[in-house]
């Protein structure tokens, strides 16, 4: 038989990539979106979760009934609740506030046990969705800390997968790939695979207003005054995770949550692929480099599009929601004026 799985595990990895036509037509490169929401889980983290817990499995760490535990803004949760239904091993997840309802009733109907902690906490604040994890991990017996944030697993699972299906999807001819940066793991195992392959590949990480990370690659210190709230999930960070190489990385780009959230909305209506947020902050974060830097007709770039926008109908597809963020539109560049006709109707 074709195509056909012993569960749903087997569906992770091999996802499509499709050419971006619209909202970036103003754009000379062929651009295409590397759609990790057709994992299924949903998101690029399938990737992780199955490699590390089956990493796990053959060190003797995990046994039937072990506890697997994990911080999470949402995507990674899934993606260890799924592999943990199917081995059979339980799972508790500490996640953060901003983490919206549907989120959390998602995580409860995969079985987890969820923990919600406060995000404007700093990473070490025994508050803190790390250090609830952490602690948990500690009082549970028989149980493993995934630790996505400082667990090299995290980048040699795209290394292993990721970056070799990149390779082979553009026969080699990738010029630059955009990631957006939270664990650091997607874009770091990528890189380090395709720059093997290619080292003059641009590889340029996306950065979250309020998120340390692209000053700390130019600088190699942690701006503190720099870190306050923001929407973006999944994107950006208050400490600095072992698993972003940063050598890997040739540039960031920072983006805001109100650019990021009318992009993502963009793609939806411009290109029907409806993605998470990080999808428009990476589309965004392409925007803006292509306003500093020389693209041609002979460059090929892949964004990585790391979930879906199912998961985000009462965040960033939601008109309330967005007015209740105060999101204008007026910031867009004349690029943008079709769209803000559209978004107005």
């Amino acid at each position: 038989m074709t195509n056909v799985h012993d569960n749903i595990l087997g569906l992770i990895g091999n996802t499509p990539m499709v050419r971006l036509n619209q909202v970036t037509k103003h754009i000379p490169a062929k651009v295409y979106a590397k759609l990790e929401s057709s994992n299924p889980g949903h998101s690029t983290k399938d990737r992780i979760a199955l490699h590390i817990i089956e990493a796990a499995e053959k060190r003797g760490l995990l046994t039937p009934g072990s506890t697997i535990i994990e911080t999470t803004s949402g995507n990674t949760g899934f993606s260890i609740a799924m592999v943990s239904i199917i081995k059979g091993y339980k799972c508790i997840l500490s996640v953060s506030d901003k983490t919206k309802p549907e989120k959390i009733a998602y995580l409860k109907a995969l079985g987890a046990k969820v923990y919600i902690c406060p995000a404007s906490v700093p990473a070490d604040d025994p508050r803190s969705y790390y250090e609830v994890a952490k602690r948990i991990a500690k009082e549970t017996p028989n149980s493993i800390y995934i630790n996505q944030y400082f667990n090299e697993l995290n980048i040699d699972a795209h290394y292993q997968s990721t970056g070799p299906e990149i390779w082979e999807q553009t026969d080699g001819k990738i010029t630059h790939i955009f990631g957006c940066t939270g664990t650091g793991g997607t874009l770091s195992g990528s890189a380090k695979f395709l720059k093997e392959k290619n080292p003059d590949i641009k590889v340029i990480g996306v950065d979250a207003d309020g998120s340390i990370l692209k000053t700390y690659h130019e600088t190699g210190k942690v701006d503190e005054s720099e870190i306050h709230s923001y929407q973006i999930e999944g994107l950006g960070k208050n400490l600095i995770p072992g698993a972003l190489l940063f050598d890997k990385i040739d540039e960031f780009v920072r983006v805001n949550d109100e650019d990021s959230a009318y992009r993502t909305r963009e793609i939806a209506l411009r290109e029907a692929i409806m993605g998470g947020y990080t999808t428009g902050a990476v589309v965004q974060a392409l925007i803006q480099y292509a306003q500093n830097n020389t693209l041609t007709e002979k460059d090929i770039i892949v964004l990585i599009f790391p979930d879906h926008g199912s998961r985000y109908i009462s965040k960033v597809y939601s008109d309330d929601w967005m007015a209740e963020q105060g999101f204008s539109k007026n910031g867009f560049s004349s690029y943008d004026a079709v769209l803000k006709t559209e978004m107005e109707k």
